[in-house]
């Protein structure tokens, strides 16, 4: 679907201000008679609260302000629920838990929160902390996912029986009577572990209240300025108007970044009205680990019952996932991880079930792949294992099984996040299977190479999977084209951009619709000053429902222009067309107008506006799809292990991923990659690790490992399979999260492949060298 410019590798608009140091990003904001915030926190991650003493710290010099609990009052209340879950599965149990901005009565995570500092630097803001006195009374603490859910384990909220936060239970089929057919049933217990979105830039917030004006203005890291926006004027009284939330340039997001119940979210623009002074906040690292969220963390009870030929009759999966102290973000993780499991596979007989717990542990909400990894390592995993007992290729399994096109659209009878039933809308499966596979050159390796290799004491392997990817999620975005006077367009939408390229995808679209460069496109997102209505940046929805409300609004602008055009050169409306920035007539191009100057006309300063012409060269539109449309894939790597160290090197790693119409294979083939290398830490690198006390064990990057561009394969190839989704114009689909989510299953297999003589049966993520040598060390080797 390649035109002029959609569909064309386009180099990102945005870079030169990047390259050049112009970008303000977060930190860069400052204003007159600025404060700093920040943040004394609990060290401990389950304790009552008997008093907190800030007195000494209130007399120190420079310190402006000191507040708790007490002194925010009616403002220390649960903030809202940011996805409620959904109603329509029957006999669902769900616990609404929303975060609170500071502790009061009772601290349930380590790093939550006991008091403000507000002081004339952020030093002495820091210094400050150590006048703050403390007294809390230690309790147990629920740090074990299994163990939480026992009679008498100490409860997290004392208002509810146990730490049950949802029980939620779905079924296609009948899974046992499937099981009791089988000829083979395989049992496993797979642990996913918790890892962080690890952004480049940390966290941050800039708030000015304007007294006289009675508005207010904040700069946040945010994915969700209008959500944020509106939770904030609900917070304060005021109306929405009064609130302006503007994102500047952001350095990365990966999921974290959506909340907008933080409690810098909402105390630090209380505090700004009441001191009528700016304050910056800006989170370090260790913040950043303690009390910015995280994702995966989940314990798997898996089956799958087979064929002796291989075939699913079907799969089980009863699983826990911890919450954290709190679960503002309703149930959207698990659910996805439902949605999730199977869905690449034909798979008659499927249950589910999820219990989802609290503990101790600061909250989980979505992280880059956001529950999908989870299912696709546990379902992947179970493909596996099953080879592995049948004595069949794993790429062999999974071909046997895959859904096949004709099978499209493919109800899944799952519902998920957007709170329908699943519905897999297009895509062809196999071939993104056959084509990997031909890409990694996968029966030459496992034919020809890999047993020469082997002869020679090598340890190279190779691992294959499937994948899908929820993407372009409702409930709408939308967006405003307006061409001016100049001839140049403006493009506004409600979301906001943290590395994606929305800057150029979106010009690229205005620009084919209106015959204009790319490079005469402005785009602003993520400022509800400029766009009053939307969503936010997540579960890879930019350009699926974001780019089609720009493409909407588009069409309506190229249709006024057409309209207009023809009017002003006196011709009928199919004499004319667009051409390079003006409506010209067919077949004579002297005679044109262009666009700049049917702008201006359109909004005349005399006369009338004819019944049903709205001035000015603009447009709005909004896009919500009734669901998701679903991306897919097929990963395969080939790793090389030393046997002594447990050292991996990935030598080399293929992809071929459906994401419908591409629009720019060269930001589209970075998005991949930076997937990929998140993946890759999910795998062998990235675990957030708490201790029985809740203590966190991983608050810096020195106990927190990611991976260095040498961990990344030393040659990646990228293809594509476009199967156009039917549930938008251009055909779209998301492509953010799907680097991510198979690449842990495949390195496991990879692993397994490349240490065959120990017959390992790896059943958790992340590994590391030393997890993995402790496995060798007591593997049986053939």
């Amino acid at each position: 679907m390649a035109g002029r410019v959609f569909g064309q590798s386009i180099p990102r608009n945005e870079d030169p201000y990047l390259l050049t140091g112009q970008a303000k990003f977060i930190d860069d904001i400052e204003l007159p008679g600025m404060l700093h915030a920040a943040f004394y926190r609990s060290d401990y991650a389950h304790a009552r609260i008997k008093k907190i003493d800030v007195s000494e710290a209130r007399k120190l010099p420079g310190v402006v302000a000191v507040y708790t609990a007490e002194d925010f009052g009616e403002f220390v209340r649960p903030g809202p629920l940011q996805v409620p879950p959904p109603t329509a599965i029957k006999g669902s149990v769900f616990h609404a838990r929303p975060l609170m901005p500071i502790a009061k009565d009772k601290v349930r995570y380590s790093g939550e929160p006991l008091a403000v500092i507000i002081a004339e630097s952020r030093y002495i803001a820091e210094d400050a902390m150590d006048y703050i006195v403390a007294d809390l009374e230690p309790l147990p603490a629920v740090t074990d996912l299994e163990k939480a859910l026992e009679p008498g384990a100490p409860l997290v909220h004392e208002d509810l029986e146990s730490n049950l936060a949802a029980l939620v239970k779905q079924e296609r089929g009948n899974y046992e009577e499937a099981a009791a057919k089988a000829d083979v049933v395989i049992k496993k217990r797979i642990v996913v572990d918790r890892g962080a979105g690890a952004a480049m830039e940390n966290r941050g917030l800039v708030v000015n209240w304007d007294d006289r004006a009675r508005e207010m203005t904040i700069w946040a890291t945010t994915q969700a300025p209008i959500p944020l926006r509106n939770s904030i004027a609900g917070r304060l009284g005021l109306f929405e108007e009064q609130v302006r939330v503007i994102t500047p340039f952001i350095g990365g997001g990966f999921g974290p970044k959506i909340m907008t119940s933080q409690p810098d979210d909402v105390l630090l623009p209380i505090i700004a009205m009441w001191l009528k002074r700016p304050i910056k906040w800006i989170e370090d690292r260790r913040e950043n680990f303690l009390g910015t969220t995280s994702e995966r963390d989940q314990i798997h009870y898996a089956e799958i019952a087979l064929t002796k030929d291989g075939i699913i009759l079907g799969v089980k999966d009863v699983f826990y996932h911890n919450t954290g102290a709190y679960d503002p973000y309703g149930m959207t993780v698990p659910l996805n991880t439902q949605t999730h499991t199977v869905s690449c596979y034909e798979v008659p007989n499927f249950y589910t079930e999820i219990r989802m717990v609290f503990t101790n542990e600061y909250v989980v909400t979505p992280v880059r792949g956001a529950g999908r990894p989870e299912g696709v390592f546990v379902m992947e995993r179970l493909m596996d294992y099953a080879a592995q007992e049948l004595g069949m290729d794993p790429a062999e399994i999974r071909r046997r099984n895959l859904l096949r096109k004709e099978r499209f659209p493919y109800p899944t009878g799952i519902i998920g996040q957007d709170f329908v039933e699943g519905v897999l809308d297009s895509g062809d499966y196999p071939e993104t299977l056959r084509r990997v596979m031909e890409v990694i050159e996968y029966e030459k390796f496992r034919k020809e190479i890999q047993p020469q290799l082997r002869a020679q004491g090598k340890h190279k392997g190779i691992g294959i999977v499937c994948f899908t990817e929820g993407t372009a999620v409702g409930p709408y975005e939308g967006a405003r084209v307006t061409v001016g006077a100049n001839g140049k367009v403006t493009v506004a939408t409600g979301i906001s951009t943290q590395g994606q390229g929305h800057f150029t995808v979106f010009a690229q679209i205005a620009a084919e619709q209106l015959g204009v460069d790319v490079k005469d496109v402005k785009v602003v997102t993520g400022d509800t000053g400029h766009f009053h209505w939307g969503a936010g940046t997540f579960a890879s929805r930019g350009m699926g429902v974001a780019g089609t409300a720009v493409y909407n609004a588009a069409v309506k602008v190229r249709k006024k222009a057409l309209e207009f055009g023809a009017r002003f050169l006196g011709v009928s409306e199919d004499e004319v067309e667009l051409c390079d920035g003006k409506v010209c007539v067919k077949g004579d191009p002297s005679r044109s107008m262009p666009l700049g100057e049917i702008a201006l006309k359109a909004n005349p300063t005399r006369g009338t506006i004819p019944p049903g012409v709205e001035p000015g060269l603009e447009a709005t539109a909004y896009f919500g799809p009734p669901y998701g449309a679903t991306g897919a894939g097929a990963v395969a790597m080939i790793v090389d292990v030393d046997p002594e160290t447990m050292a991996v090197n990935i030598e080399k790693f293929a992809i071929v991923h459906d994401c419908g119409t591409v629009v720019n294979p060269l930001l589209l083939e970075g998005q991949v990659m930076g997937g990929v290398h998140m993946g890759i830490g999910n795998a062998f690198y990235e675990k957030i690790k708490y201790d029985e006390n809740g203590q966190l064990l991983t608050a810096s990057l020195m106990d927190y490992l990611i991976p260095q561009a040498t961990d990344m394969p030393k040659e990646m190839v990228v293809e594509h399979l476009e199967t156009p989704s039917p549930l938008n114009p251009l055909g779209m689909k998301g492509v953010g999260e799907a680097g991510a989510i198979p690449t842990p299953a495949c390195f496991m297999q990879a692993l397994e492949d490349a240490l065959y003589e120990y017959r390992l049966q790896i059943d958790e993520t992340p590994l590391n060298p030393s997890l993995l040598w402790e496995m060798v060390q007591k593997a049986p080797k053939k």
